[in-house]
């Protein structure tokens, strides 16, 4: 049930009209590849929130690192993203400053530490200002952000026509040195998911991934109104599933009723 009520509530984001047979498509440009056991580049530098040149290394300080590919300055479902993160940690057992660390990793090159501040601000302004109270936002350049991703199978691009990249929704679990142990998809982990990929992680594990549900960051071109293919695709699912769990709902209802 909490599958399908996911991917209904993905559907969403890719009901808004596009241009038919655009030649830019992100649900083929966007994605993850998993890589489970990849070594990331842990010792490349970026800049943190505060201008201060850091390392994941250094971030780590050799626990696992929660890794969330972010615009910092997104103006669709990024701060979603943190704010569902924020709340799996809150209400998952292990304390975050001891146990692993959080990173708000900025893939646009052409942020800076203002938009990582701001970003780390706006969370706190909706969730609280303890919501990933130790969580470091980084930003970097092209070159070094992209050695990241690629090594963790991030795959996003650029939209010229709309001025938007296109994403998808996911969380990265690294050991304590540095490897891809899993992915967490979607706009809000489970605390029971969170802990046992922090768990595996934390014991060097690789290769344990959650139910693979792909939800795009990205605000289509509304020119015409009309739907790609893929989108038609997606939504005639979502309406097979809406209708399925109503019957599914009424069912359980009947079962209960004396």
């Amino acid at each position: 049930m909490r599958f399908v009520l996911l991917l209904l509530g993905g559907m969403g984001l890719v009901t808004a009209p596009v241009a038919a047979q655009s030649p830019f498509d992100p649900f083929g440009m966007a994605s993850v590849d998993e890589r489970p056991g990849a070594q990331v580049p842990v010792d490349l530098t970026f800049t943190d929130s505060n201008g201060r040149r850091r390392t994941l290394a250094e971030i780590g300080r050799d626990r696992p690192i929660v890794l969330a590919p972010v615009l910092h300055n997104c103006p669709n479902l990024c701060g979603v993203t943190l704010a569902g993160l924020a709340s799996a940690i809150a209400q998952q057992p292990l304390a975050a400053e001891k146990g692993f660390a959080v990173v708000a990793f900025g893939i646009d090159p052409a942020e800076g530490p203002a938009d990582a501040a701001a970003n780390l601000a706006a969370l706190r302004q909706r969730e609280g200002e303890d919501a990933i109270a130790d969580a470091v936002a980084l930003v970097g350049s092209a070159q070094s952000v992209r050695a990241v991703t690629n090594a963790i199978g991030f795959r996003y691009a650029w939209d010229e026509r709309i001025g938007q990249y296109a994403h998808v929704a996911a969380v990265a679990v690294l050991t304590p040195d540095g490897r891809l142990s899993s992915w967490l998809y979607g706009l809000s982990p489970g605390p029971d998911d969170l802990t046992q990929a922090i768990a595996a992680a934390s014991e060097g594990k690789t290769g344990s991934w959650s139910d693979r549900l792909l939800l795009m960051c990205y605000h289509y071109d509304p020119e015409t109104g009309r739907y790609t293919a893929s989108v038609q695709v997606l939504l005639k699912v979502a309406a097979s599933l809406t209708v399925a769990m109503l019957a599914l709902l009424v069912w359980q209802l009947r079962r209960r009723s004396p």
